[in-house]
Order: structure tokens, then sequence, then C-alpha cells
């Protein structure tokens, strides 16, 4: 085996000495990847099997005593040894940190870093704009799996999230939700999928499933560029094209360029300078899609993400353009059946629920009575059928119907309950676009007008909520309701 030199595994009190710990070790790692990739692809085949592993993070405490906290992570649940691989610290350096200092806190344990035992995939080692293996020949490419690790799915499922994880024999418990594989696994899906880098994305996040909000998110984040005192120090859009706000200099490094086609579920970002402005991606149309880009940002950890998009109202009472914020969920979605069963409840978060009736109020300028009769509360009923309409009478409305619903979708259930799995703060404030229980489908004509009437408002009020939730504290906003008994000191 060709691996590194070894760093010894090292006790830290300090978390800045533990996270360039961490660095160093993940550098020598990539290096030494990277230096015999470029010579295989060269010619010289390497004598052994390449090897670099993953830096790995370690906390023991004997006790089940810590410091009082009514935080929901920053603690282990009891006496043992705990123990999670770490990647791409350029990118995480803060998050460490803070996870780090909050171990140091209540416990007041020693953090130890070493290399861990899990190898670093060659693919995960690609700088960004690395693409070696086209360069290979059909042969070397068959030497590869020989000569180095590549990607192993087993390394990277998401039984911690899910609470199915068992530690073998001896085997320290999990510090984190996620893997170093699992993450870098993610990271590369964010790039594929959304045309950003996942440096660019925040910690506040909003989902659509119609292009026409992202079309007035673009709008509003050039008008922000165009303000000297705007909170946000940049506008990113796919193809990581990046508009400063005025005044500021340009970024360094190479200039994105706009792709020639959009990605399938496109990002866009207001960035700050501390990673606290938002996120907004077009997920398209349907539940997969809903998870599939959750299941991605989540190895992020964000702080909140809120689901803005169009849905059918259920009631006679409801109007076009009214607003319907869920307190409640129906999962006829199928997509996260296996790893969040149907019993377990998707509850409303109070701080969340909260944030988006302030916003709605603040943004409509409506109190009271009048503000029940353009937004109503209730439940979600998410389905996987678009043509649901066309099922045989009476179909999928008698279970509407008996659980409650007011409102119909195809993606709102999904967000929520990923968020519920990784726990993610979750909320969803839709907008009713047509009510086909009740004889007014969605024609095109009818569609335009109310795109023109009621986007741009609904996308202010997802923007405000979330610099509501920004304003009030990171503290309050992660909800104990989404921790279970032993969770994972991690947030």
């Amino acid at each position: 085996m060709i691996e590194p030199l070894l760093v010894p595994r090292e006790s830290f009190d300090d978390p800045d000495a533990a996270v360039a710990r961490v660095r160093e070790i993940y550098q020598a790692g990539v290096d030494h990847l990277r230096k015999h990739l470029h010579e295989f692809v060269a010619g010289k085949v390497p004598a052994a099997h390449v090897r670099a592993c993953y830096p790995s993070v370690r906390v023991h405490t004997d006790t089940v005593a810590r410091a009082d906290s009514v935080s929901s992570y920053g603690f282990v649940a009891g006496p043992g040894s705990f123990e999670t691989t770490l990647t791409r610290p350029e990118l995480f350096a803060e998050y460490y940190r803070t996870q780090f200092e909050l171990l140091r806190q209540h416990h007041g344990v020693k953090i130890e870093v070493g290399v861990s035992r899990e190898p670093m995939p060659l693919h995960f080692s690609f700088a960004e704009h690395d693409h070696v293996e086209g360069t290979l020949t059909a042969a070397q490419r068959l030497q590869l799996r020989d000569l180095f690790d590549l990607p192993n799915l087993a390394a990277m499922d998401d039984g911690i999230a899910n609470g199915t994880h068992e530690p073998g024999p001896n085997e320290p418990l999990p510090l984190a939700l996620f893997t170093a594989p699992r993450v870098d696994y993610s990271l590369h899906r964010l790039r594929h999928y959304t045309g950003t880098a996942p440096d660019h994305f925040q910690n506040f996040v909003l989902f659509t499933n119609y292009q026409f909000y992202i079309d007035e998110f673009i709008a509003l984040g050039h008008r922000e560029m165009a303000r000297e005192d705007s909170v946000y120090d940049a506008f990113v859009e796919p193809g990581n094209v990046v508009t400063m706000r005025t005044g500021l200099p340009a970024p360094a490094g190479p200039a994105g360029h706009a792709p020639p086609r959009l990605p399938q579920m496109p990002a866009y970002h207001l960035r700050r300078s501390d990673n606290s402005g938002i996120t907004m991606v077009n997920i398209g149309v349907g539940p997969s899609n809903a998870k599939n880009i959750s299941d991605h940002i989540a190895v992020l950890r964000p702080h909140a993400w809120i689901m803005l998009g169009h849905c059918a109202g259920l009631r006679t009472t409801q109007q076009l353009g009214d607003y319907v914020l869920a307190h409640g969920y129906v999962r006829e979605d199928h997509v996260l059946d296996e790893e969040l069963p149907l019993w377990v409840p998707i509850p409303p978060l109070a701080e969340v629920q909260l944030a988006l009736e302030q916003a709605v109020a603040d943004v409509t300028l409506l109190q009271g009575l009048n503000l029940k009769r353009v937004m109503r509360t209730g439940t979600v009923a998410s389905t996987d059928n678009r043509n649901r309409e066309l099922l045989p009478h009476p179909g999928p409305e008698r279970r509407f119907s008996q659980s409650r619903a007011i409102a119909l979708d195809m993606e709102s259930a999904t967000i929520a309950a990923n968020g519920f799995r990784f726990r993610v703060p979750y909320g969803t404030l839709l907008c009713v676009s047509d009510k086909p229980l009740h004889g007014e489908i969605k024609l095109p004509g009818m569609a335009n007008h109310f795109y023109r009437e009621r986007v741009e408002q609904h996308l202010r009020i997802g923007i405000r909520a979330l610099e509501i939730l920004r304003g009030a504290g990171v503290d309050k906003l992660h909800s104990r309701k989404l921790r279970g008994f032993a969770e994972v000191a991690f947030q």
C-alpha cells in the first residue's frame, strides 16, 4: 500500500488548532492521491495500491454529566467514545470549529484528531475543474479500481440519520449525521444538479416548484447588488456567475460562465460573508426531485429551509391567490416511506410557523381577520400522481377530506419530512393556483394572470420569513423536537 506519511493522532484543547490539524491531514491525503493519479495518467503505473484516508475526530467521556444547556446539539448522549470522519475543511472550517467548541463547553473533553481507516475515494480528491478520466485510455480506466479507492456506496448510507445505525463491537458511536464519503458524494451531486459550487450555498434555503419564482429572485438579486447598502455581498447564478455588490471588488479566481442550458435544479444565491444569506432552488415538479435535492443540501447543515410553491386549493371558500401555511402533512409522495415510516408524525415548528405568519402580515399589511381571509393554516397533502384528477371518483379526495387537508401539491410533505429526518428546521407556505375539485382548473390565461399578481409578493414573504429567523438567532431556531433519544453531537 502506498500511503502518505502518517500524522499521529493528537488531542487538542483549542478548537482552532484541532481544525488546523484536520486541514493538514486532509490536504496531505488529497495531494497524495492527485500526485499519483497524474503520474498514472502520464504512464507511470504505481507499484502498489494507492490510498489516503480521511481525517477523523473523536471524543471520549466517562460520565452522563454535562454543562446545563437548552441547546438541541453540541453534546453526546452519554458515556463512551464518539467519532466521525471529516472532509473539505476549507468549506466546513467554521462549522467544525463551532462543533468542537460546543463539545468543549458541554463536556470539557479534549478533541482528538487523527487519520481514520476510511479510504478517500479518488474521485472525491479531484479539484473542481479536474476532468482526468477523459484523458485515460480504456485500459487505464480498467486499472483504476485496482490501483485507487473508488466510491463505495456502503460507506454512504443514511443509517445514522434514519436512526437505524448499529455500531459494531468496540466501534465508536457516531458523532455526526453524515460520514465524510456521504458528504463528498452530495457535494459532487450538488454541483451537477444545481450548476453552482457548494461553496456558494447559504444557510437559509428557499425551494420552489416554478421558474416564475426564480425569475423574480434573479431580478431581486440584481437589484440588491445595485444597492451599496445591501446586506448581501454577492449574487451567484448557475455556472458560478458572480455579481458583486456595488463598491465591492471582483471575486478572486476564475470567472464563472453561464451554462449553455440550465441544470436540472438550478440554484441561485444571495450571499453574505457569514453564509447567512439565502439560496433559492427550482426543484421542478414532483417528490423525487424534492427528496433528491434536499438529500444533498442537508450535508451543508443549513439553519432552515422553506417550500414556496403553488398548490391546489381543496376548500370552496379558498380563492386563487390565497396562501396556505402548512401545519401538518399527508404523505402520499412515497419517496421516503423506507427511510421515514408513515407512522412518524412531521410536527409544525413554532419558530418557523410564527416567522411565516409574521412575514405574510408584514408584506400584505393585513392583520387579524383580514389576514385570515388570505391565509389559511391547515394540513397539506402531497401526492406523487400529477394527474390525480383523472383517478376514478371518489378516489383520493375522500382520503384528503378525512385528513382535513386544505391544499394539495407534490413536494411540500417531502421537503418537510426530509427536514425532519435530517434535523433541518422546515416550513411550507403555498399559494392556491387552482381548485380542480371545484371546477377551477389551471388554464393558460388564468395562470398567467395569477403569476403576475402573486409570485412577486409570495417571494417577498418567503425572504422576509428567513430574515425574521436569521434575526432571531439560530440558537432559537434549532428545535429539540427534531432530535431523538440518543442524538449525535454535531448540528
